[in-house]
């Protein structure tokens, strides 16, 4: 079933910015969804975390995503009905749908997917003819050119040329580091927009042997901003790219480069831009990662805007966070081509005296597919088409892989692991992207491709003691929960397959975990060696893909809603409104 236009209209919630700025469209049976008030004399729009997802998909939100110690109970650490409240959206809406976990199958019926190239391109243009010519400006904040099996095939190339028929004019990124210099920079030679990474540069032995660089003199791998003209007035765009790529992937992949979030080098960049070029807005575009952004806003001045990226959350408002120098508003705009960003400005002499911001759902039911980016997908798709079409099971359930803790996506891979790879546990890792499917519809190819594509999918098996798999369980749930964002690196807890565990959020590092048991009821001894499979591993592996592991256990006859689900208990949340149930 899909829900008529008018309904949509009905049923969109009241989300706003600021008091009187409705997110939604202006009244009346006629008026578009997308249709929003002229303001401003700059638009800005901005998508991120895409996983090269071209086609529209679903995808479920979170009903785990626990903020602890000072953003415990604070955006993004919301959900379900307490992010509704906090936001003024309606329950059982078009927004509740494209934001919460809320009622998700029964909404995806009436509101269908989200998302799809050909959709945003549709949206974009019209946005942009709205704003008049020469006053928008698309960017994009990274993960664009990875997340599925079509994606990884070509290293990004195809992803390069849908950034392009879209117009993106500026990007930063994460996963794209993950396909080596080389690759890189191909899909940057063609890419007909610029790459901002202000936070990269060359290690001293790179430097040493002079290795490439946007600045040798700096050592900065890449160009840190760019200033863009609107109508006599000028806004820099800084690029943030993930911090921590040398140690959430290979460090093979980026041997000459170190990362960090090097806030004095980014205050130094600000200062400059401000005093030198005479700038009338910063923005930073950025992949840090929410609270991160929130912290780094509140230690560097002279940012106007950071349009965040890397950790998924879909947040309507921007968090207004004070520093040394006045303001700066700081957004997360969601991920899988489910939202675009649109930030308009008033600019004047040197500052910004007005500000509006949507975070706008792309419901593909309610946009015409634009024609030359949909041919420019088929004709991509067509050597990937048949094989990702192969239907390999029916889901049973709902599976999807967003939540702190679980998701029946990640459950499955678990269970394939340690079928096909005879362990007693299995262990993957908390990526946050990858589509849903919704119960009882094929699994394909694709959807497996979605959930596992990556440049080191091998799979591995080990002995692991039962201290050592405390010490990694305690290792990622630091990571997760650490108090100070700047030692958080975005991603879920491991998935776990064949044990479980109490977790304790609040506690102290090395005290989050405990009775880790088997799923037959033993616990599980610190001395004991188990047979442990897992796949992703940092260091180098000589195993099958990963995703030839699942599909080959569901080609089986196992159903993909078989495995009973992880075990965790969480003590110490039951009142975090990050929490509505486990996953």
């Amino acid at each position: 079933m899909t829900i008529r236009r008018r309904d949509f209209l009905k049923l969109a919630g009241t989300a706003t910015l600021l008091p009187g700025l409705s997110r939604t469209a202006r009244g009346g049976e006629n008026a578009g969804v997308y249709d929003l008030e002229r303001f401003g004399n700059a638009r800005i729009l901005h998508m991120t975390d895409t996983h090269a997802q071209l086609q529209p998909m679903y995808f479920r939100e979170p009903s785990v995503n626990l903020g602890i110690g000072a953003m415990a109970g604070k955006p993004p650490h919301l959900v379900g009905r307490a992010f509704l409240n906090r936001f003024g959206i309606n329950p059982d809406s078009a927004d509740a749908y494209a934001f919460t976990f809320l009622d998700f199958e029964k909404s995806a019926g009436r509101f269908g997917k989200l998302g799809g190239f050909a959709h945003l391109k549709t949206l974009i243009d019209r946005l942009r003819s709205d704003a008049g010519a020469g006053r928008a400006l698309l960017l994009d904040g990274g993960d664009l050119w990875q997340g599925t099996g079509q994606a990884n095939a070509t290293q990004g190339a195809d992803m390069v040329q849908a950034a392009n028929l879209l117009g993106i004019e500026a990007m930063t990124g994460h996963w794209e580091f993950t396909y080596g210099e080389a690759a890189l920079r191909g899909n940057l030679a063609r890419f007909k927009g610029e790459f901002l990474a202000q936070n990269v540069f060359l290690t001293e032995e790179a430097a040493f042997n002079d290795a490439k660089a946007f600045d040798a003199a700096s050592g900065r791998a890449f160009k840190p901003a760019t200033i863009k003209e609107f109508g006599g007035h000028r806004v820099a765009v800084i690029g943030q790219a993930f911090p921590y790529v040398p140690i959430a992937h290979p460090k093979r992949f980026t041997p000459d480069w170190t990362f960090g979030i090097r806030d004095d080098e980014l205050q130094k960049l600000v200062d400059g831009l401000r005093s030198n070029d005479k700038v009338d807005a910063v923005v930073l575009l950025s992949h840090n990662g929410m609270d991160v952004d929130l912290k780094l806003a509140g230690r560097v001045r002279g940012i106007d805007v950071i349009l965040g990226g890397h950790t998924h959350d879909a947040v309507p408002q921007p968090i207004s966070v004070s520093n040394a120098g006045g303001v700066t508003l700081v957004t997360n705009a969601g991920s899988n081509g489910k939202f675009l960003g649109v930030l308009d400005l008033e600019l004047a002499k040197g500052k910004v005296s007005d500000v509006r911001y949507r975070l706008l759902p792309v419901f593909s039911e309610l946009l015409k597919p634009d024609a030359e980016m949909q041919a420019l997908i088929d004709r991509s798709r067509e050597p990937y088409a048949t094989p990702d079409a192969e239907k390999i099971t029916t889901a049973d359930r709902l599976l999807y892989r967003r939540g702190n803790f679980s998701g029946t996506m990640d459950q499955m891979i678990c269970d394939a692991l340690r079928g096909e790879l005879n362990a007693e546990i299995a262990l993957s890792p908390g990526f946050r992207w990858g589509t849903s499917v919704l119960a009882g519809q094929p699994v394909t190819m694709q959807d497996v491709l979605a959930e596992t594509a990556i440049t080191y999918p091998e799979t591995y098996v080990q002995s692991m003691t039962g201290s050592q798999l405390k010490d990694i369980l305690e290792d990622v749930c630091d990571n997760l929960f650490n108090a100070d964002p700047y030692y958080q690196q975005g991603g879920d807890m491991v998935r776990v397959g064949g044990m479980s565990y109490t977790c304790s959020p609040n506690e102290a590092v090395g005290h989050r975990i405990s009775e880790l048991k088997l799923d037959n009821g033993r616990i599980i001894e610190a001395g004991k060696p188990y047979k442990v499979a897992g796949w992703a591993s940092v260091n180098a592996q000589k195993g099958t893909p990963v995703w030839d592991v699942v599909a080959s256990h569901l080609r089986s006859g196992k159903k993909a809603g078989d495995q009973r689900g992880a075990d965790i208990t969480l003590k110490g949340v039951d009142d975090n409104p990050g929490i509505a149930g486990q996953g």
